[in-house]
């Protein structure tokens, strides 16, 4: 069972996510906050698989409260669920650790696959937020990393597992999983998401290749 915390300011927005996930056999709401800091203490006291993180909250926003999880409750996947995709909104996320970043206009089925990615470790981003990111890639990175490399890289933009990039590039597992080290290695990240986020700085995250 995925245990999931909801953090927003708005009661009328966490009621119609509580509302979205109570269907949901593998899915169970443990707690909601009204804003980061009070989200941090509720996922440090009862622990939580994931958290979905409101943006922009008084007394402590998303960012902040990502960058303190990281800290407290290092295995807790942030999912950012927002009204903004602005570049100055969501690399500053990615930046602090978020496995993902969502908008509030996700239908309920996409909302519940997220939260199961996330869950996993898998990254998961709103299109509009991956072609953001990979113009930050473009502009960034793209003379470090090789014609394949940004190729498996925007499929993990696109949310391609390493099996389905292998396929549609048809290379081996195994070679995706070794150009997903190259990458990281050339941009001086450790995380999926921090890679499509163009070499931002490495989160807490564990290095992994085998999704």
């Amino acid at each position: 069972m995925i245990r999931l915390v909801i953090v927003d300011d708005h009661p009328v927005v966490r009621g119609g996510l509580r509302d979205t996930f109570s269907g949901a056999d593998d899915i169970t709401v443990v707690g909601e906050a009204g804003n980061g800091e009070e989200g941090v203490a509720l996922v440090t006291g009862r622990g939580a698989d994931v958290v979905l993180m409101d943006l922009r909250m008084p007394v402590m926003d998303g960012v902040a409260a990502t960058v303190a999880l990281q800290k407290t409750s290092p295995d807790t996947k942030v999912l950012i669920l927002t009204t903004f995709d602005s570049e100055n909104d969501v690399l500053p996320a990615i930046e602090a650790g978020a496995t993902g970043y969502l908008l509030k206009d996700a239908l309920p089925d996409e909302l519940m696959s997220a939260v199961r990615a996330a869950a996993r470790g898998e990254s998961v981003l709103a299109p509009s937020v991956t072609r953001h990111l990979m113009g930050k890639v473009r502009g960034s990175a793209g003379s470090v990393l090789t014609d394949r490399e940004r190729e498996v890289l925007q499929l993990v933009a696109n949310g391609a597992s390493n099996r389905e990039a292998a396929a549609q590039l048809f290379i081996g597992e195994a070679s995706i999983k070794t150009h997903l080290q190259h990458i990281y290695d050339k941009l001086g990240v450790r995380d999926r998401a921090s890679a499509v986020g163009g070499g931002l700085p490495a989160s807490a995250h564990r290095v992994s290749v085998g999704r």
